[in-house]
């Protein structure tokens, strides 16, 4: 039957919608609201559904920098960005091991190629637009009061500060993903385009030709709601860091879960799926460090450790041993989790423990950023306190004994405490001397800026000082966490949705995480994500307005 009617559901903002649009976008994140916007730019009649109760996505939670090449600010500050340069510090970053410079695609594959290439082409282009619309206002100042540097130090980055943007408040201070949400979303507003909240899509409609024209969608009043779509529907719903399944058969490290929205169950996979379509980048995510018993509980406030506040702080596994620069960006800090012991038959890191001192605590204890050091550790219950090292291992091993059906029943191993003290003592001698020459703590430019405010009395290494003789002392349990995944069908650099045989599904498009992400597996600098989003938001939005008119959805 033909479902295509005019009955007139409410959206988040008040205006009124058919069932029928030119475009509908799946998700409201910063990937759906711009690609939304985009669209209507170019006189689509433009539809949001929502799956969840609010809109925004994990970006709410961000500090929603945005990665964009060669864009106009950094230009103003005397940095200039070239092509390539750019594409070889992402190609070597992305596929370290397939990189080849003297390749005429870096060694990459050809999708991966070209959707970098469109990014470098289009990531500012797509940026003016959104303040050319008056629904983004963008800063090259970061809240750090310097300019944000790349995560990744290479000889390939040739410019390695100045591409990392911000959203900017309307008195001119650096904002964050709510400031970035908002200003997407006042744009939609201001142009009528309905956002319908608690719309879970289940499944896109064909016509015969077999291009897409439609979605079902399960809402609180009817498990299938047909919406027709004139031209294309875009995908925009976000990764599957919250669908378990998905994480334990496709991530290339076992983790606890995830800090993006809990509505990210990797939706779009399976519809996609149904279709025939490629799957590409399924095995890697942007990933971080966060907090294992927030994570187990699923409290949808759980940040990723972006920031590791703290210079008299150290990380150690069930052994007491330190293995890892505690200071390395989230991403690449996450890796030492994943190490497997052939001889043991175990993941010797798969949970560690970060421990602090007072002067931590009282120096460097804030909100924000995914902060683990809290400015109040008494009214935090995850945070462990005891005045001695011996007394704080004990009430580690209590609080693993609590959470092992949860951790595949991790404890302490025997003479865990006298391995820390002396692990300990070796930190303290190498921050009286500035230098730490097993991790290399501190020796990047990006490390000092997310330790948390330098102190006066530690300026061989800000990131360093030996933590006190005496307690208290502090600690919480650490593990592998996804900021979102960045698998699933492989697109055109456009964000046509391709099919088995390579050729695009009319009339299906992705953006951002819910499609193969051409990053392969680096996060190479703060905005890495949303960066190329808006760019490619932009791209599939042209695309879609470029589709031919198709009958409405039936079923």
């Amino acid at each position: 039957m033909t479902v295509a009617s005019t009955a007139t559901p409410t959206g988040s903002a008040g205006v009124t919608a058919t069932r029928t649009a030119d475009v509908i976008v799946v998700g409201s994140g910063p990937a759906g609201l711009s690609a939304a916007l985009f669209a209507h730019r170019l006189g689509e009649q433009v539809l949001v559904l929502e799956k969840g109760a609010t809109h925004g996505g994990t970006a709410v939670k961000a500090a929603a920098c945005f990665w964009v090449p060669n864009n106009d600010l950094m230009r103003a500050r005397g940095y200039h960005d070239t092509k390539e340069s750019t594409l070889r510090f992402i190609a070597r970053s992305a596929r370290p091991l397939g990189y080849d410079p003297a390749d005429p695609h870096l060694g990459l594959a050809d999708w991966q190629y070209r959707q970098l290439e469109a990014f470098y082409d289009n990531a500012w282009t797509a940026v003016q637009t959104l303040q050319e619309m008056d629904a983004l206002h963008t800063t090259i100042d970061s809240p750090l009061g310097v300019l944000l540097p790349d995560y990744l130090v290479l000889p390939e980055d040739e410019t390695p500060v100045g591409r990392a943007l911000f959203p900017m408040r309307a008195d001119g201070t650096v904002g964050d993903g709510i400031d970035m949400i908002n200003q997407l979303k006042a744009g939609v507003d201001r142009r009528g385009i309905p956002l319908l909240l608690h719309h879970q899509v289940t499944d896109v409609v064909l016509d015969d030709t077999g291009a897409v024209v439609g979605v079902t969608a399960a809402t609180p009043q009817d498990p299938a709601t047909t919406f027709s779509a004139r031209k294309a529907v875009v995908f925009a719903s976000g990764g599957f860091t919250h669908n378990d399944e998905m994480r334990r058969n496709f991530l290339s490290g076992p983790t606890f879960g995830g800090c993006a929205v809990t509505t990210n169950t990797g939706d779009f996979i399976d519809i996609a799926g149904r279709l025939g379509t490629q799957l590409r980048n399924m095995n890697y995510a942007w990933m971080a460090p966060l907090l294992v018993e927030k994570a187990i509980a699923q409290d949808p406030g759980l940040h990723g450790i972006c920031l590791c506040g703290g210079d008299a702080m150290l990380w150690v596994n069930k052994y007491g041993r330190r293995i890892t620069n505690e200071k390395a960006p989230y991403n690449e800090a996450t890796q030492s989790f994943f190490h497997w012991d052939p001889h043991r038959a175990e993941y010797p890191n798969i949970v560690q423990f970060m421990i602090w001192d007072q002067r931590v605590a009282d120096r460097y204890g804030f909100e924000g950023y995914g902060n683990p050091v809290p400015p109040d550790p008494d009214q935090a219950p995850h945070v462990l306190r005891a005045g001695t090292l011996g007394e704080l291992a004990d009430r580690i091993d209590q609080r693993l004994a609590r959470l092992a059906p949860h951790t595949g029943g991790v404890r302490l191993e025997p003479g865990f405490t006298d391995t820390l003290r002396t692990t300990v003592a070796t930190f303290n001698a190498y921050a009286r001397a500035g230098k730490d020459p097993e991790f290399h703590r501190g020796e990047t430019p990006i490390e000092p800026l997310y330790s948390g405010p330098a102190q006066e009395d530690n300026p061989a290494n800000p990131t360093m000082y030996p933590l006190a003789d005496t307690g208290p002392y502090y600690a919480v349990i650490i593990g592998a966490g996804t900021l979102d995944t960045k698998g699933g069908p492989l697109t055109s650099p456009n964000g046509q949705v391709l099919g088995r045989s390579g050729a695009p599904i009319p009339g299906l498009y992705g953006v951002g995480n819910c499609v193969a992400s051409a990053s392969g597996q680096a996060f190479y600098a703060g905005g890495a994500t949303i960066g190329p989003i808006f760019a490619m938001a932009y791209l599939t939005a042209e695309a879609a307005s470029r589709e031919p008119v198709r009958q409405p959805a039936t079923r």
